[in-house]
C-alpha cells in the first residue's frame, strides 16, 4: 500500500517497524506536506489565492514524493544497484527542494496574517526547514 494511503494511526505503524519502507524519506517529505498545508491555512487567512494554489501543490508534490521515497528505498533494498541507489538520491533531493519552498511561502506568510496565525505560519517555516535539511543529510548518507 502506498504511504498517501494509509490512516496516520497506520503510518505510525508503518513507520515503526522494522522494514525498509516506509522510513526517514517518507516521514521527512510528509513533515514538509503537513508543513504545506500550515501554509495553506494561513495563506487563506491572509486571502492570498496564489499561496493556496502554491502551498496546495506542495503539498500533493511532497505526498507523492513520500511514496516514491517508499518504493525506491524498497527496490533498492530488492536491487542493491547504483541506479536504484541513485533514485533514491534523487527523491531526497526533490524533497529538500520543495521543503525549501514551502518554507519560504510560510515566511512571506508570517507578516500577512494575525498574530493567531503567524504562529501556524512561524510553525511551518520550522517545519518545512526541518525536513529540508533531513532530506539533504539522507540524501548525503546514501551516497
Amino acid at each position: 500500500m502506498r504511504v498517501s494511503e494509509l490512516r496516520v494511526g497506520e503510518l505510525l505503524a508503518a513507520l515503526g517497524e522494522r522494514t525498509p519502507a516506509p522510513a526517514s524519506g517518507a516521514a521527512t517529505a510528509l513533515t514538509a506536506a503537513f508543513a504545506a498545508a500550515l501554509v495553506e491555512l494561513a495563506a487563506r487567512f491572509a486571502e492570498d489565492e496564489a499561496a493556496v494554489m502554491r502551498s496546495k501543490a506542495l503539498g500533493a508534490r511532497l505526498t507523492r514524493l513520500a511514496d516514491e521515497d517508499a518504493e525506491a528505498y524498497a527496490a533498492f533494498m530488492a536491487s542493491k544497484t547504483d541506479e536504484a541507489r541513485r533514485s533514491i538520491i534523487d527523491g531526497r533531493e526533490r524533497i529538500a527542494a520543495s521543503a525549501d519552498e514551502v518554507a519560504r511561502l510560510a515566511d512571506s506568510m508570517r507578516t500577512k496574517v494575525t498574530s493567531g496565525v503567524a504562529g501556524d505560519a512561524e510553525a511551518a517555516g520550522e517545519l518545512s526547514r526541518a525536513a529540508a535539511r533531513v532530506a539533504r543529510r539522507l540524501a548525503q548518507v546514501n551516497r
